[in-house]
Order: C-alpha cells, then sequence, then structure tokens
C-alpha cells in the first residue's frame, strides 16, 4: 500500500475568515480530495471548515488536528480528530504531518504554522492578494535561510496542482 498525500491547509479562524476565503478554501478541499489526498487542518472553524466540507462534499477524507483536549471541538467535517491539549503548540505537529501546506490568508496562527512549516522544509504555495499574514512573503522566503519558497498561486484549482508537483519533486 502506497502512503497517501496529506496537505495542509492554513488560514483564517472564523473570526477574520470572509466568503471569498471560504469560496477558496471549499475549493481547495473539493481539489484535495479529487486528487485522492488527504486533507489536514487544525480542525476548527473558518478554513478550516470549509476545506474540510469541500473534501467532504467530494469523498474525501479529512483530519483535524485541534488544540483541545476534547475531539467535540472539531468541525463536523472532520473524519479523523487529533485532540492534542497542546494549545497553540499544535501548529507543529499540524506542519510535521504535512507533506506540504496551502495557505488562504490567516493571521498570526497561520503565520506560526508556515514558520513550523517554513522550518521543516515544507513545500508551501499562498494564495496571493488576500491580505493575510503571509502576503509580504508570497514569492519569496522568510528569512535569509531561504528554506523554502513560498509559491504564490491565484486560485485553487492551482494550489492543489502546484502543491502536489513541488511535493513530487
Amino acid at each position: 500500500m502506497v502512503k497517501k498525500r496529506q496537505i495542509l491547509v492554513i488560514g483564517n479562524n472564523t473570526n477574520g475568515c470572509t466568503p471569498e476565503h471560504e469560496k477558496i478554501a471549499y475549493d481547495i478541499g473539493v481539489e484535495i480530495a479529487k486528487s485522492d489526498s488527504v486533507l489536514i487542518t487544525g480542525g476548527l472553524g473558518g478554513i478550516m471548515t470549509a476545506a474540510s466540507r469541500g473534501a467532504k462534499d467530494t469523498d474525501g477524507l479529512t483530519v483535524g488536528i485541534i488544540p483541545q483536549d476534547d475531539a467535540s471541538e472539531a468541525n463536523e467535517y472532520c473524519d479523523i480528530v487529533i485532540p492534542t491539549g497542546m494549545g497553540f503548540t499544535r501548529d507543529f505537529l499540524n506542519a510535521l504531518s504535512a507533506d506540504g501546506v496551502i495557505i488562504v490568508g490567516g493571521g498570526s496562527g497561520t503565520l506560526s504554522e508556515v514558520c513550523a512549516s517554513y522550518m521543516s522544509k515544507k513545500p508551501m504555495v499562498a494564495i496571493r492578494n488576500l491580505n493575510g499574514s503571509v502576503e509580504q512573503y508570497i514569492d519569496g522566503y522568510l528569512d535569509h535561510r531561504e528554506n523554502v519558497k513560498i509559491v504564490g498561486v491565484d486560485n485553487a484549482q492551482e494550489a492543489v496542482t502546484k502543491i502536489i508537483e513541488l511535493i513530487s519533486a
């Protein structure tokens, strides 16, 4: 049996998540399911719920790695819930569980996951023009180490196609 690709989708939680963010995240979830990859999220609201719903609507497999210690805190579209009880530290588990990362907007929590992914040299793509915390780093690097470039894309289909290409490289 071959291991399935695991793609982490990160971005705005319920606070700050716009209808545009939700639509893009939903479409990313659909495309991840169509690619026969596993969707990983932080398992909560906003981008995480929208991406998970898109994957579920397309018969995909979803995993939510939540900061709480109670699995019932996860959104209803998570097939597998990993309650960590670790708070923000769970961002590192999210990054390390992924083969690649797709970024949709986001604030400081998203930036924390991006930093964890960057230090672990995980391939990353980010949707352009969403005014998220990583906007200034798109098509560049977080720092002088140049661990991994954050590749800019314009839509959900391009995001999933590009992350699969980067994971396979």
